[in-house]
C-alpha cells in the first residue's frame, strides 16, 4: 500500500513538472559598475569597476582614491557597486571630483540604476545626479534623461545618458552614464551603472 501511494506521488511531481515548463528556473541577475572609463587612440582603461555580477547574484564593491588619466581626465574618491538578491539587482557609483579635457568639471557625481521581478514581469529604473555641474563655463542645473551637448572641435557631452530595453515581460535591463564625453580619439563614460534581471 505504502509503494502504491509513492508512486502516485512521483507521477504527480512529473506531470506537473512537463505541465509546467517554469518549475525550477531560478532568477538570475546580471550588472556592473564603473566609476570612469576612458578611450584614447585605441587604449582603453577602466577604474574602479566591479566587473560582472554572476548570474546568482551576490554583492561586488570598488573603490580608488584619485586618478589621473593621461590628461584627460582626473578624479577623485571613485566608488561603485553591484548587486543582486530578491527580486532585483541593483548598481551604482559616484565620484567626488571630476575634471575632463578641460572643458567639463563636476562634483557629486552619482548614478544608479535597477532591475526588479515583479512575478515573471520585469522592470527597470535609474537616474544621475550631480551637486555641480559645467560644460564648457556654462553650469548645467536640471539635466533631463540624455542631454546632448555640441562643442567645437567635434566634441560631445551627453549628461544623465540612459539606454534600456527588455522583452516587455521577463526580462529587462538599463544603464545609466552620469557623463558621456567624446571628442575626435577619445571616448569617456563617467558614472556607469548596469542593471538586467530574468524573471523565473
Amino acid at each position: 500500500m505504502k509503494l502504491h501511494s509513492s508512486s502516485n506521488v512521483a507521477l504527480c511531481v512529473l506531470v506537473a513538472v512537463a505541465l509546467n515548463p517554469l518549475i525550477g528556473l531560478a532568477q538570475t541577475y546580471s550588472g556592473q559598475a564603473t566609476a570612469l572609463k576612458a578611450t584614447a587612440l585605441g587604449i582603453s582603461i577602466t577604474l574602479a569597476d566591479t566587473g560582472a555580477l554572476p548570474s546568482t547574484g551576490g554583492s561586488i564593491t570598488r573603490n580608488l582614491a584619485n586618478v589621473n588619466v593621461a590628461g584627460l581626465a582626473t578624479a577623485s574618491a571613485l566608488h561603485s557597486e553591484t548587486s543582486g538578491s530578491g527580486n532585483s539587482s541593483q548598481s551604482s557609483t559616484h565620484v567626488a571630483n571630476l575634471s575632463a579635457l578641460g572643458l567639463v568639471s563636476a562634483r557629486g557625481i552619482s548614478t544608479s540604476s535597477t532591475a526588479t521581478c515583479n512575478g515573471s514581469t520585469a522592470s527597470t529604473s535609474g537616474d544621475s545626479h550631480f551637486a555641480m555641474l559645467t560644460v564648457a563655463g556654462q553650469q548645467i542645473v536640471d539635466a533631463n534623461p540624455n542631454l546632448a551637448i555640441s562643442l567645437p572641435g567635434g566634441i560631445s557631452v551627453i549628461v544623465n545618458e540612459q539606454t534600456s530595453s527588455g522583452d516587455g515581460q521577463g526580462t529587462a535591463q538599463t544603464t545609466v552614464n552620469a557623463l558621456h564625453i567624446t571628442a575626435p580619439g577619445v571616448d569617456i563614460v563617467v558614472g556607469s551603472s548596469h542593471s538586467d534581471i530574468t524573471c523565473p
